[in-house]
């Protein structure tokens, strides 16, 4: 099989699983089953919205606090206030830099929780479309 018979392959199988408007979903739970999900019909329902609104304002919250705090570090190493040694010979640019590996570990910690409840609202949302008779 050469590279152009595998580039048309491939182009058979995304039209076989394309449609015009994009709203074919694969079911992944290990059923082969094709399921059609009308996702413009979804994206109109103010559950949906409402989830999307509260995971963007966590998701976009989390990452500017991270960066704020990330970038902060090569700007504050050479201030006065970081260079005071903290414990010993020990400086505060050592301790804040250590508190960037805590605050990554915490971070994670609490998106992982919170990616739970997000699945969860997201499952609820789509049950409310079946329930109002999507497909």
């Amino acid at each position: 099989m050469n590279i152009t018979t595998t580039q048309k392959e491939i182009c058979r199988l995304k039209q076989k699983y394309n449609t015009l408007g994009g709203i074919i979903m694969a079911n992944i739970s290990g059923n082969k089953n094709i399921e059609s999900v009308d996702y413009n019909a979804i994206e109109a329902m103010e559950s949906f919205n409402k989830f999307v609104k509260k995971k963007n304002t966590f998701l976009f919250s989390i990452t500017a606090a991270f960066l704020l705090l990330y970038i902060l570090l090569p700007i504050l190493a050479f201030q006065p206030v970081l260079q005071q040694k903290v414990f010993g010979n020990i400086t505060g640019v050592w301790v804040y830099s250590a508190g960037l590996f805590i605050m990554t570990i915490v971070l994670c910690t609490v998106y992982v929780k919170k990616a739970a409840s997000f699945d969860k609202a997201a499952a609820a949302v789509l049950a409310e479309y079946h329930a109002k008779g999507g497909k």
